[in-house]
């Protein structure tokens, strides 16, 4: 008999056993079900979240450096007192790195206010998030506009009350009209829209541009103390192609440094910051819970592989004259131990499908009623259908093994 025959005549005969015994079968995979349910709606809920989040921190600014008061840390034990009387970085600052940093190709400045309300007409748009920048905070953030224009370096210079606002923003305070060339009114100045930004929506780290207006720091000067925390003043540096962040830092440190006149063995009172620390928090974030699914899963899986293992057993003991017949009639040990393991398989496999089966409905109930979005890849179908053909495996080898060594005489003397 040809290997190719014994391994489909061992299937069918397997798929036969499976669907006499339905109930029992049903029965036996339920362990292995919730084992894969549970570890592939972590595994979906931990991939759409680092999705999410790290396409938040590039909105940030990837490959950008932070000049800030405080240093971005995910460690419990933050030192927060040693930087509570750090000096906030300057506009003076800022045009010192913007002169003397070689290594960088763009700095920008950006400050700003909350909760500002804004003026058209009869209209009033409260709660609006104001930013003071510089002009080539374009080439550090990823600014879209939908129309109009960004205020350039003239704009800045001539402290021109231009703007650039948010979509929501323009929606709610201008309706129906064309936004462009209007003027709204701020804190009683009056400001004229040169720019609309494209729908952004809100990212995981709640903000958005939606609701933000843009306009030169040279202006916010009017509404915002530059030396008060709130007002939250940063310096945007971003390395010329080719040249590391933590080359950059090191300029920046000696820059800042100076301009500080901090001594040789004084501490640094400044921070310098990059979105690489945010990564590596959320990389130790999700592996931690990645960590606990497969424990959660592992549990269900190993009570589930015991359950199909005790089925297989009883099958064999239930077929031990059907053994006994095949061997006696010159069925290879072989051809035995595939139709037990085929069998072992199947039920884990079947398992697991019903565990993925229950995790897109969990996904599709998510993404319709609510505004969560769960994406269910295909690496964990993958993931889901190798666990499943590994415990099946590893479940029916024994019972399978003992199948394939009796011997025929004794099988059907048993039997009988």
């Amino acid at each position: 008999m040809k290997l190719w025959q014994l391994v489909s005549d061992s299937f069918l005969m397997a798929w036969q056993a499976l669907r006499t015994h339905r109930l029992r079968s049903f029965l036996s995979v339920l362990g292995i079900t919730i084992g894969i349910f549970a570890i592939i709606i972590v595994f979906t809920v931990v991939d759409s979240l680092e999705f999410k989040l790290r396409g938040s921190v590039q909105e940030i600014g990837n490959n950008v450096v932070f000049v800030q008061k405080w240093p971005w840390s995910f460690k419990s034990d933050y030192p927060w007192w040693k930087y509570l009387n750090r000096p906030l970085p300057s506009i003076s600052e800022f045009n010192g790195i913007k002169t003397n940093c070689k290594s960088a190709e763009a700095v920008a400045f950006r400050c700003s206010r909350n909760s500002v309300t804004l003026h058209f007409q009869s209209q009033t748009m409260k709660n609006i998030n104001l930013m003071g920048i510089s002009s080539d905070y374009v080439k550090l953030q990823p600014v879209r506009l939908q129309s109009g224009r960004f205020f350039s370096g003239a704009d800045g210079l001539s402290a021109s009350p231009v703007a650039v606002i948010g979509y929501e923003v323009s929606k709610g305070l201008f309706k129906n009209q064309n936004p462009l060339l209007q003027n709204f009114r701020m804190y009683g100045q009056s400001y004229c829209v040169i720019g609309v930004l494209k729908k952004e929506g809100e990212n995981m780290f709640g903000s958005s541009s939606d609701y933000q207006v843009y306009i030169p720091f040279q202006q916010a000067y009017r509404f915002m103390n530059l030396k008060d925390e709130q007002s939250d003043p940063a310096i945007l540096v971003k390395p010329k192609l080719g040249i590391s962040t933590a080359q950059t830092m090191s300029e920046l440190r000696g820059l800042l440094r100076s301009q500080r006149r901090i001594r040789p063995n004084g501490e640094d009172n400044f921070a310098l910051n990059e979105t690489r620390i945010l990564q590596q928090g959320f990389d130790d974030l999700f592996r931690m819970v990645g960590t606990a699914g497969w424990i959660i899963g592992g549990f269900s899986i190993l009570v589930g592989g015991f359950g199909i293992a005790n089925m297989m057993f009883v099958s064999v003991r239930e077929r031990t004259s059907l053994i006994g017949i095949q061997k006696s009639l010159g069925s290879p040990k072989i051809f035995i131990l595939l139709q037990f393991l085929w069998e072992s398989i199947l039920l884990s496999i079947t398992g697991g499908l019903m565990g993925i089966g229950l995790v897109v409905a969990i996904i599709i109930m998510v993404n319709s009623w609510t505004e969560v979005s769960l994406q269910f890849s295909a690496s964990n179908t993958q993931l889901a259908l190798s666990i499943s053909a590994l415990v099946g495996l590893l479940s029916g080898f024994l019972p399978a093994y003992h199948a394939a060594q009796m011997d025929p005489v004794d099988a059907i003397r048993v039997a009988a």
